[in-house]
């Protein structure tokens, strides 16, 4: 942990609590983190409009990586940084391949500016902003779309994420950060893709990188940076390619990693 510069940190399921907050040890770690000159990033498949809530809720500012990499937000000014899109003609032309791989599927569509589903979309299981678009994903395409959604009401999960990569190929990235929706952003388009490109414009190298999740959507992440962490509660599939494994989001694993990370580096100045 000597020579980090730079902790990438997911959101759900890793840094935050099951109730979107952070227990008090969480937040002094990350107060100590940035008082040691060490910059936090938080990266999440969430868009900008519900990340910057939970930002100021619990003292993180920044820059944030957002949609699973399609945006580079900045949380101190509510601004856009870098934005990196499916393009509408494609995004119309993988709809067209999903419902024929996967019929009966459903349909959200996360846009620059705004989000649409189509009817049945949250079954009453997830709850929707009230200015939310309602119409068939087709119509929802009317521009640039940072992230496409798709989900099935009755099929298993693990059918429709299989027949979803069989059908995207190499046109997109076809990820997901839980067992019930997949998500799916332009070719290339990672998390590891925008914290990349962040940390060419910071001037930090890979290797002081730290980067730390849970879930599939983070696997690219941890691959790329210097020093891949999972959270004990992670996924197999994270478990399997991480360089080490902190305690669980419950249990402060984050506030661990942050701590071990101040105190390398406060003894190294001694």
């Amino acid at each position: 942990m000597d020579g980090v510069r730079l902790v990438a940190s997911d959101l759900d399921g890793t840094l935050l609590l099951p109730d979107e907050t952070v227990s008090d040890r969480t937040r002094a770690a990350l107060a100590a983190a940035r008082a040691a000159g060490i910059t936090v990033v938080l990266v999440s498949g969430r868009p900008a409009r519900s990340l910057g809530p939970i930002a100021e809720r619990i003292g993180v500012g920044g820059m944030a990586i957002c949609a699973n990499g399609a945006v580079v937000w900045d949380l101190d000014s509510g601004t856009m940084v870098d934005y990196s899109p499916l393009a509408a003609d494609l995004a119309a032309r993988l709809v067209h391949a999903l419902r024929q791989a996967i019929p009966g599927a459903l349909f959200a569509v996360e846009l620059e500016r705004g989000f649409g589903r189509e009817a049945g979309w949250s079954d009453g299981l997830v709850a929707t902003r009230p200015d939310a678009l309602e119409a068939d994903a087709l119509e929802l395409i009317c521009g640039p779309v940072t992230k496409l959604l798709v989900r099935h009401p009755t099929m298993a999960f693990a059918e429709v994420a299989e027949r979803a990569r069989a059908a995207v190929g190499d046109d997109a990235v076809v990820t997901w950060a839980g067992l019930r929706l997949v998500e799916i952003s332009a070719a290339g388009v990672t998390k590891a893709f925008a914290l990349e490109r962040l940390c060419r414009r910071l001037g930090v190298a890979p290797g002081e990188v730290v980067a730390v999740g849970d879930m599939p959507n983070d696997l690219a992440m941890l691959e790329w940076a210097g020093t891949g962490v999972a959270v004990a509660n992670a996924q197999q599939s994270v478990l399997d390619i991480a360089d080490e494994v902190v305690p669980s989001n419950i249990d402060d694993g984050v506030a661990v990693l942050l701590e071990r990370i101040v105190a390398v580096q406060a003894a190294r100045a001694r």
